[in-house]
């Protein structure tokens, strides 16, 4: 296969959306870092890979600030460059009253969804700003709890709020150096995160509901467009959501 030349690294690579978005890159031409805190499940990814064209997988951890400066130390040493960072990593907490949180419940997420996403940006905007071609895209998994929350998701929820703020921060600093940034979020993508969906879940009537969900693959066409653009236009939001998902419209 011929590659086009650039890298993308994903992050949360192991499994889901991460692993059908890696495969669609690379199905394009992007060479593929995969970033996720299992190995094991990264390999399982790369293993689907053309083997032409091998994914380079660097076990990270992304709330820890020296786990992210090693991987994009990897980065820069393999490639001295990078395209296209896809945020992806996040995590979920007990689905439980907001009262009954620990704080390490709370933090775990806030670690992961938040600072995580923070971390990469950061070390991702170094690199794509010193870099020859200078700029490059990051773009943020936000999800639809960025725009409404579902029942006891209290910390979900928040750092997908606050994923909009940092995406809008990235695409006003990023700009004098060439760095574009967008947010997809998605809606009920048939991944192991939203297998639950399947045998209902609470809604906000106080019922229980099954979802329909959608095929991951149209998450990564969609990543696909965001990432085909060239740096003079950008896709700030999109959601991509099932069709008969219970969003839109009093509950």
């Amino acid at each position: 296969m011929t590659t086009n030349g650039k890298i993308a690294l994903v992050t949360g690579a192991g499994t889901g959306i991460g692993r059908a978005v890696s495969l669609a890159l690379q199905s394009v031409g992007y060479t593929l870092v995969l970033a996720g805190r299992r190995a094991q499940e990264l390999e399982k990814t790369a293993a689907l890979a053309t083997p032409s064209s091998p994914m380079l997988t660097v076990p990270t951890d992304v709330s820890k600030p020296e786990s992210v400066q090693a991987l994009f130390a990897r980065i820069k040493e393999a490639f001295g460059r990078l395209d296209v960072l896809f945020n992806n990593a996040g995590t979920g907490a007990p689905g439980i009253p907001m009262e009954d949180l620990s704080f390490a419940q709370w933090n775990a997420v806030v670690s992961v969804n938040l600072t995580g996403a923070f971390l990469c940006a950061q070390e991702a905007i170094k690199l794509m700003k010193s870099q020859s071609p200078r700029g490059g895209r990051i773009i943020n998994n936000g999800s639809i709890s960025a725009h409404v929350p579902r029942p006891n998701s209290a910390p979900y929820t928040a750092t997908k709020h606050a994923i909009t703020g940092l995406t809008k921060c990235i695409s006003l600093d990023g700009r004098k150096y060439d760095i574009a940034c967008g947010q997809i979020d998605i809606g009920n993508a048939v991944t192991e995160m939203t297998e639950r969906m399947t045998a209902g879940v609470p809604q906000a009537n106080g019922t229980t509901m099954v979802e329909p969900r959608m095929d991951v693959r149209h998450v990564a066409e969609a990543v696909l467009y965001m990432s085909s653009l060239p740096l003079e236009a950008n896709v700030q939001f999109m959601t991509v959501m099932a069709t008969k998902m219970p969003l839109v419209g009093r509950g």
